[in-house]
């Protein structure tokens, strides 16, 4: 039997760690899975709240899924070196310090101000960025 190979990690930022990353991460696992493509998706913040938006986790269960994060997560130097592709919605310290290509998604409506059109925006940003790098 041959082993699986681990996937490759796309790393998927915003300030708090608390929103449009974690609906961008639960989002590209589910769309991922379905295309049996080998890669995952996480959710960090440059400066993380102390836990999710209410917003969000309200949507995703609306929306039939659930975030892999538990409470936002701090942007590391280890999520750093390994991931394969960074996106980004807000600007990122140190831009020149990351090893991972790095996209910005700064067309994103808040979260705050309407969940359905900021997951809207964020699914069409995922189906390209699938269809252009994991194809």
């Amino acid at each position: 039997m041959m082993e699986k190979t681990p996937p490759d990690l796309i790393l998927f930022v915003c300030e708090h760690g608390a929103a449009k990353s974690v609906i961008a991460a639960a989002y590209f696992n589910k769309l991922a899975g379905e295309r049996n493509v080998n890669v995952r998706a996480i959710a960090r913040g440059t400066n993380p709240d102390q836990k999710l938006s209410q917003k969000t986790i309200d949507g995703l269960a609306r929306d039939g899924l659930k975030s892999d994060e538990r409470k936002p997560q701090k942007l590391t130097d280890t999520d750093n070196e390994s991931a394969l592709q960074i996106i980004s919605f807000c600007e990122l310290p140190y831009e020149d310090q990351y090893k991972a290509p790095i996209e910005q998604w700064d067309d994103v409506p808040p979260v705050s101000e309407n969940y359905e059109k900021a997951r809207d925006t964020i699914i069409q940003r995922i189906n390209q960025l699938l269809n252009t790098k994991f194809n």
